[in-house]
């Protein structure tokens, strides 16, 4: 019983200072008189509250949801898991998104801010990738706009691509996005299963459908690079665990995709912190050199083909300062980041907190104790971003590639919370997307 107690009092105080940080961020600005450049502090959103009958089907599917996945994911075959991770994510993403109609996935990508305006004016891609860095400038002739300027060429070359398959709809653009980054909580899940037990994968499943991020996975690039990034980080555990050729096959696969990962946003490298804590956890370094190898091929594709990482950061970090983020405060965002990130996540992974420090300092339990150590290799990286300055606003969306390895980490509290817990989660993610009028 102290223990229970213990537990019990340690999680109420981690989801209060949860809370209190949030209202703080929707507070300070108010009280201070000072202008964070979003409308809804701490999130990039407007106070819009709509209700209609395209809520009611959200509603009842998170109740099913709530009610019968826990018992399909625990009963059903592994394959089964698989593809009911993956179905449910998708369809818990669409069933979400269209609360608002075909709009809740076509409003983001008709925007001219946004890759698909650019894509569909690239007549080459050759050209493109050499004058590329030519166009970052805020003060540039043609310059990117914004989306475009702030990621590397490889967002953009997926845009372009949809553009060359005659995919140009606004809605189906978005529904191509959701396809693909639902097969993100697949990779986590084959994570858990590689690294720790099916056992401790099949929980995980749950929490990672169910995370407030279903808000944001629908509606921007974002969740494209989440996926790339699962995938990727899940082909080094599994080069962990493998031997001769698989090790070398899978480690070139990883390097691959997470080298791929920095062409998508400036923001990734911070994935070295995940992927050294997969090698760490999986007690194998063998795959590095042929992680860093694939990694390598990537670099040097994209430099041949005319684009220079390392002299393109400069000038987007030029271009970033030059722009709104020069309007915002650091002394607010560095800690109203995770204000705003908390929405993505919901007070149950507050909750989890310090028994995911236990957990993953003790390793009572050595399955839980590979979520742990994932979540707070999520948990540093994500610190890592707030601090670096180049994320103020809008992490509710450029955090989800770290933020997928973090929301499982309720699993590890008492089963009996458990239901509860996922409730409030589902509820989060429907007040969200009902109140607030996202600005993605």
């Amino acid at each position: 019983m102290p223990d229970l107690l213990s537990s019990r009092r340690a999680a109420a105080w981690s989801a209060a200072a949860g809370a209190v940080l949030v209202v703080a961020a929707m507070v300070v600005p108010r009280v201070l008189g000072e202008d964070v450049q979003v409308n809804w502090p701490p999130l990039h959103a407007d106070w819009d509250p709509r209700l209609g009958w395209l809520t009611l089907p959200a509603v009842l599917l998170g109740a099913v949801l709530v009610l019968a996945l826990p018992r399909l994911l625990a009963t059903c075959s592994w394959r089964a898991v698989l593809a009911l991770t993956y179905g449910t994510t998708w369809l818990w993403t669409m069933t979400v998104a269209m609360t608002q109609g075909r709009d809740g996935l076509a409003r983001v990508f008709e925007r001219s801010g946004e890759y698909v305006h650019d894509a569909q004016h690239v007549k080459a891609v050759g050209p493109m990738l050499r004058t590329f860095i030519e166009h970052i400038p805020m003060d540039s002739t043609d310059n990117w706009h914004t989306h475009v300027a702030g990621h590397p060429p490889g967002a953009l070359l997926f845009f372009v691509l949809l553009d060359r398959l005659g995919i140009t709809d606004p809605f189906t653009i978005g529904v191509v996005v959701v396809t693909l980054g639902s097969s993100a909580a697949v990779a986590v899940v084959l994570t858990l299963k590689v690294l720790a037990t099916e056992r401790l994968a099949r929980g995980a499943a749950l929490w990672i459908v169910l995370a407030p991020t279903v808000v944001w996975m629908g509606v921007n690039g974002d969740a494209l690079f989440t996926a790339v990034a699962a995938w990727g980080l899940c082909l080094l555990a599994v080069a962990t665990r493998s031997g001769g050729v698989r090790t070398a096959v899978t480690g070139v696969g990883a390097g691959l995709l997470l080298g791929l990962c920095v062409y998508l946003s400036y923001g990734l490298p911070l994935l070295g912190v995940l992927a050294v804590t997969i090698l760490w956890v999986g007690s194998s370094w063998r795959p590095l050199p042929w992680a860093l190898g694939g990694a390598l091929v990537v670099v040097a594709a994209f430099t041949v083909a005319g684009f220079s990482w390392w002299e393109a950061y400069p000038v987007l970090r030029e271009r970033y300062y030059d722009g709104i983020a020069s309007e915002r405060s650091f002394a607010y965002w560095v800690w109203a980041d995770v204000a705003a990130w908390t929405f993505t996540v919901g007070l149950a992974v507050w909750a989890a907190f310090p028994r995911a420090l236990h957990v993953a300092r003790h390793a009572p339990d050595a399955a839980q104790a590979v979520l742990a150590r994932l979540a707070c290799g999520g948990v540093v990286t994500i610190l890592l971003a707030t601090l670096s300055g180049m994320s103020k606003a809008e992490v509710e969306r450029i955090w989800m590639p770290f933020t997928i390895w973090v929301v499982a980490l309720p699993l590890l509290l008492p089963e009996r919370w458990h239901r509860p817990l996922l409730a409030s989660q589902v509820v989060l993610a429907l007040l969200a997307q009902t109140l607030l009028l996202t600005r993605w």
